[in-house]
């Protein structure tokens, strides 16, 4: 049974497009697209048999899928109340097909009926299935998923039967043993479980990574001579995720943790790998990985015992393009699957591209250690001319026959009647397609006026909406667009028309980048003030505000804090350029020229103050004369009192004088002499 790339780790990491041959002949290839479209093909003819998209294709895409094995699809298709002739046709079909999803779903899809079967959800997986397997017998189903559990699911209730922890981190692949009795399981170990107990049997370790593929390639251990319990003695191969070895384990019944007995290695990390079981000893197992590379490399080995050496592909398989012309080189194809077919000796190769692969059967040849082979598929790669051709038919309208418009609910659209017959002249040379009407006279007849609605509209390529698709997508070079602008009124408008769903990851979104470059951090303040302003009352309403801009509170914290100082001088440095500033424009200024009315002088002679005054006199101010003869006149009077007191004091000193002589007889002198003493 093939095996596909339904591998993932933490973070899941696929090792490939979900795919798988029908175990039945190989007669289907199902393939499970990106897109979350499933796709059944015909591998005999390479005809797309069926194509089911689930309702949660999108969110829910498909991780893994699994047929279902021939012998539980033919008990299944006698039980069912059917007619005969409607069992023979059943019972040679691939009915039923598991697929695991994203968001922890299993869907049975029903490949006869076309249609989903059952839903396996509740008490099921709460993360992604990475692995299904059938049971061969019991009519149950494994599941493993990122939660960390295996879970066993009972197919006939659609509800589960057992759950357990399986590893300590996700679990990735599983694969049942050929007696239905043991469960191997890989996280970052590979473990054996026993089914009936949900018991760890064995452990096995060795891979670095996740592993993605676990398959049982013995069915018989190589001894014969040893009684055999079911699985001691058993091969078993793995391959990891970004691992280009592949191990070969041997289950031992010691009670020890052994290590990988032989590795085969390939060029790339493999995606998709299938082999042929070995039944005895004698016969080999073939192996058939394809990787990543778009390379197929084969492998022929009897196991028996441990090998030191890696083994190396005995053929390897290449597909390539023809070089039209001597300028164009052959081109490779990736080869994305390859299966064996039932005489062992061909091989089935998928390549191409995922939306339309093309199927090709291949004989193997032994004695060449390298095969190319050369296909065109410019053809393949173009759809199919039943695909191309839609259903819609444009419907032809007669003359007779009266066209209703659909019009607006409210609103009465007028019906136009059809244009004018033309002659039967002219509409006999006519085709029939030369009477349908255009969708160019269908709008015109609605005759409705969408001038209004298309102002309603909001542009695709305006800033609101460019932002908020920005946000959900978490697009880098949408955000830049919108957020790089340094127009305030536009970035105003843009905040004030974005939805309020989108104002806690907008701002979310600015404090990542507020912790960037300084020079995005100045266009993300402008923003983050018009949101804050903008948006304060919505923001008052959420309860869990602090915690979620927890971020950006402790960014403006941190930044006030160290910028607190240099605020406080920048306010002082504003105070001193303001001072400065009104200090310099009042000496610009001009002022008007004045004189003045008096002038004081304390330590100035008459001559000086007489001259001084008599210079300072002016004809304009009759006013001033007065005032200085006035003053003149009052010094003047003060001067002739000085005088009479200095006179009065003279004499009086004269007449001490004469009174001295008198008493010393000095008295009777001369006038004459007295004239010339003095």
């Amino acid at each position: 049974m093939a095996a596909g790339g339904g591998g993932s780790c933490d973070p899941p990491v696929s090792a490939g497009v979900p795919c798988a041959f029908s175990p039945d002949r190989q007669a289907y290839f199902a393939l499970a697209s990106a897109d979350g479209h499933l796709r059944v093909w015909e591998t005999a003819n390479n005809r797309l048999h069926q194509e089911y998209v689930p309702s949660a294709h999108l969110s829910g895409t498909c991780t893994c899928l699994a047929w279902a094995p021939a012998r539980l699809q033919a008990k299944e298709s006698h039980q069912r109340k059917k007619r005969k002739s409607e069992a023979k046709g059943t019972s040679d079909q691939i009915d039923l097909l598991a697929l695991g999803t994203a968001v922890g779903s299993i869907l049975l899809y029903s490949t006869v009926k076309g249609e989903l079967h059952s839903k396996l959800i509740s008490g099921g997986h709460d993360n992604r299935v990475n692995c299904i397997q059938w049971h061969q017998e019991s009519g149950c189903l494994y599941s493993c998923s990122d939660d960390k559990y295996i879970v066993e699911w009972n197919l006939e209730t659609c509800k589960v039967k057992c759950k357990w922890k399986g590893d300590n981190s996700s679990v990735t692949s599983l694969c049942l043993s050929p007696d239905g009795k043991m469960l191997l399981s890989a996280g970052r170990t590979i473990k054996l479980w026993v089914l009936e107990t949900k018991e760890v049997y064995r452990h096995f370790t060795g891979h670095a990574t996740p592993v993605s593929t676990l398959m049982f390639t013995t069915v018989r251990p190589p001894s014969e001579s040893q009684p055999f319990d079911g699985i001691s003695g058993l091969y078993f191969l793995s391959g990891a995720v970004h691992d280009r070895l592949l191990n070969v384990w041997q289950v031992r019944s010691e009670n020890k943790e052994k290590s990988a007995v032989m590795s085969f290695t390939v060029t790339d990390e493999p995606v998709f790998i299938d082999l042929t079981l070995s039944e005895n000893k004698e016969e080999p197992v073939k192996l058939a990985v394809v990787c990543r590379d778009g390379q197929v490399h084969l492998f022929e080995h009897i196991l028996n015992g441990h090998c030191k050496k890696p083994l190396t592909s005995s053929c390897t398989i290449q597909i390539a393009t023809p070089g039209k012309g001597k300028k164009s080189s052959p081109k490779p194809i990736p080869i994305l699957a390859a299966g064996f077919c039932t005489d062992k000796m061909s091989l089935l190769l998928v390549y191409g591209n995922w939306f339309q692969p093309t199927i090709e059967r291949v004989a193997l040849n032994s004695k060449e250690p390298h095969m190319c082979l050369v296909r065109d598929i410019s053809n393949s790669w173009a759809p199919k001319v039943e695909t191309a051709v839609t259903k819609v038919r444009t419907p032809v309208i007669d003359s007779e026959v009266k066209v209703l418009v659909p019009g607006i609910p409210g609103h009465h659209a007028p019906v136009k009647p059809p244009p004018p017959p033309q002659a039967k002249e002219a509409d006999s040379k006519r085709k029939l397609e030369g009477k349908e009407v255009s969708i160019e006279e269908r709008l015109g007849a609605m005759d409705i006026d969408t001038k209004e609605s298309k102002e309603d509209l909001l542009q695709t390529n305006s800033f609101p909406v460019l932002l908020t698709q920005g946000l959900e997508s978490n697009d880098f070079e949408m955000l830049n667009k919108v957020l790089q602008t340094r127009n305030l009124n536009l970035i105003k408008k843009t905040v004030l028309r974005i939805p309020l769903h989108a104002v806690i990851p907008l701002l979310q979104e600015l404090t990542k980048r507020l912790q960037g470059h300084p020079n995005s951090a100045v266009l993300m303040v402008q923003w983050l003030k018009c949101v804050l302003t903008v948006h304060a009352s919505y923001l008052s309403t959420l309860p869990d505000l602090v915690h979620q801009l927890g971020t950006l509170y402790q960014l403006m914290e941190s930044r006030v804090k160290t910028f607190q100082k240099l605020s406080h001088l920048h306010g002082k440095l504003i105070l001193l350029i303001t001072q400065v500033t009104a200090s310099e424009r009042t000496k610009k200024m001009a002022f008007p020229e004045q004189k003045a009315k008096l002038v004081y002088e304390e330590e100035s002679s008459e001559e000086e103050s007489d001259d001084e005054i008599a210079d300072k006199d002016s004809d304009d101010d009759w006013d001033e004369e007065e005032e200085e003869k006035e003053s003149g006149k009052d010094e003047e009077h003060e001067e002739e009192e000085e005088e009479d007191v200095q006179e009065k004091d003279e004499n009086g000193e004269d007449k001490e004088m004469a009174s001295e002589k008198e008493f010393n007889g000095e008295s009777d002198l001369d006038p004459e002499n007295e004239s010339e003493e003095e």
